[in-house]
């Protein structure tokens, strides 16, 4: 049976990919194990989102309105992660959906210049997630952000996993396939954390839409550009956060 190598610091190394928060310097070998850091990314998610839950509990307490705090929430994920995960939504909406062929979306996904489906899918991303966020805070349902912002972050792995990398550069490339042990490892971390906010059949739910969600880009991805990028893992996050959201708003 294939040994587990998990290390503390591997935290730490999911934190550097994937935030920008500020961190202690790490050995340049540490980063010989970003793919085995993978197992960790659900946890980041909880590492980002718990304090702004605490923060979005304590400016409802003091009676800020869900809608104004659900912003503030929002604008607190993409300060903390230099909204890494927009930004890749961005360019894959401009490259999938701008170009005709695998090179030039692959092209019109590294240009830095945003373009019209990349705004739009920015607009739709952030409205749709304040108003969720707006329901969840009015209906006590502050904390299940964490189990959410956990799942989301637990699709990346598998998607990098079973899709090969569409370029010979760029961060997923960098990071490389991680091995499905530690794939599996980042998903029952976060369903587990998941079962402490939320009863089981809505972690199931949830569940399913993430494996759904991540389906399904995998499958557009494969066929716009013959694999994935960094940019469409930041899509992925997105969308299943976001499909996540809006069938927990069915279910409250």
């Amino acid at each position: 049976m294939p040994k587990i190598d998990i290390k503390s610091y591997d935290i730490l190394v999911a934190m550097v990919l994937l935030t920008r928060l500020p961190l202690p310097p790490l050995h340049s070998q540490t980063f010989n194990r970003q793919s085995i850091s993978t197992w960790s990314f659900s946890l980041v998610g909880a590492i980002i989102t718990v304090p702004l839950c605490l923060l979005a509990y304590g400016l409802l307490s003091f009676g800020l309105i869900a809608p104004v705090t659900a912003v503030l929430f929002v604008a607190g994920q993409m300060l903390l992660t230099g909204a890494m995960h927009e930004d890749g939504l961005a360019d894959t909406a401009d490259g999938f959906w701008g170009g005709f062929t695998p090179e030039r979306r692959l092209e019109i996904m590294k240009d830095s210049q945003i373009g019209t489906y990349g705004v739009l899918a920015l607009i739709i991303s952030v409205s749709l997630r304040g108003l969720c966020y707006t329901a969840l805070f009015s209906t006590g349902g502050l904390w299940s952000g964490i189990a959410i912002a956990m799942l989301s972050r637990a699709t990346m792995p598998a998607l990098m996993r079973y899709l090969p990398h569409a370029r010979s550069s760029g961060l997923s490339q960098s990071v490389g396939r991680p091995e499905g042990r530690y794939c599996s490892i980042a998903i029952l971390l976060a369903i587990g954390f998941a079962c402490a906010f939320l009863n089981i059949s809505t972690v199931f739910a949830l569940t399913f839409t993430a494996a759904c969600t991540t389906l399904a880009i995998g499958a557009i991805a494969r066929r716009k550009i013959n694999g994935q990028t960094g940019d469409v893992l930041g899509a992925c996050q997105q969308l299943s956060e976001i499909a996540m959201l809006i069938v927990l708003m069915l279910l409250i």
